[in-house]
């Protein structure tokens, strides 16, 4: 007998704890803040700081968000000196988010109609998928630039891609090819980096694309990747 024994459980009692536990998943996933966080983390280790400041919350309100997701498991975290690091717990964390993403596109129309808006404003471009970009590299005609921060880029890119932080993406514009396709990527399909990228981009008369998916639905795909 183990230190905690119980009553034995009937089938609706058992079958009630199972759902509650189940349930927990979802609520710690039912809030703006924490859906947004877990999206960062997909691109690679955070410190509490940090999260906070790519989402636009107060510290203490982001450690809070994360120990919700730490006490089901979706995230991790280590020590580094007085700092705590967060991370994704695993990769079935990733897989289920980007099912998660997936259901809510093709079951709440609002969120394609926000999206068309917000990029249609921004750069007028078409996302091309991650099967277009193929065929544009097949002809030596494209370019693959990631946008996102250089500590992103280090922590997993997109093999073949090169790394021009948005930041950095008006001083270095001398740097890319006028002859070709730029196509630029970022964090997913609603990171605007890449929107704001390519609009530059076209400013300044280079053929600029933007890819619909970002480096976790690369990685997800089973494409090449160096991490």
């Amino acid at each position: 007998m183990t230190s905690q024994s119980r009553e034995p459980l009937d089938g609706r009692a058992f079958k009630d704890e199972i759902f509650t536990h189940l349930a927990r998943v979802g609520a710690a996933l039912g809030n703006a803040k924490r859906v947004e966080i877990v999206d960062v983390l997909l691109q690679g280790e955070r410190t509490v700081e940090s999260l906070a400041g790519q989402v636009a919350a107060t510290v203490a309100n982001t450690s809070r968000h994360l120990q919700i997701l730490a006490a089901v498991g979706l995230v991790a975290r280590r020590a580094e000196g007085n700092l705590r690091v967060y991370r994704i717990a695993d990769s079935e964390v990733a897989t289920a988010y980007l099912t998660l993403t997936g259901l809510a596109e093709r079951h709440i129309r609002e969120i394609a109609d926000l999206a068309d808006a917000f990029f249609t404003e921004v750069d007028g471009a078409r996302a091309i998928s991650f099967e277009e970009f193929d065929r544009l590299r097949e002809t030596g005609e494209a370019l693959l630039v990631d946008v996102r921060p250089s500590s992103e880029f280090d922590a997993g890119h997109a093999v073949g891609a090169v790394n021009i932080p948005l930041s950095e993406l008006d001083s270095r514009m001398s740097e890319l090819p006028a002859d070709r396709d730029i196509v630029a990527y970022c964090r997913g399909p609603y990171c605007v980096m890449s929107a704001h990228a390519v609009a530059r981009l076209r400013e300044a008369g280079f053929s600029a694309l933007r890819m619909e998916g970002g480096y976790p639905g690369w990685r997800e795909a089973g494409r090449a990747v160096t991490e």
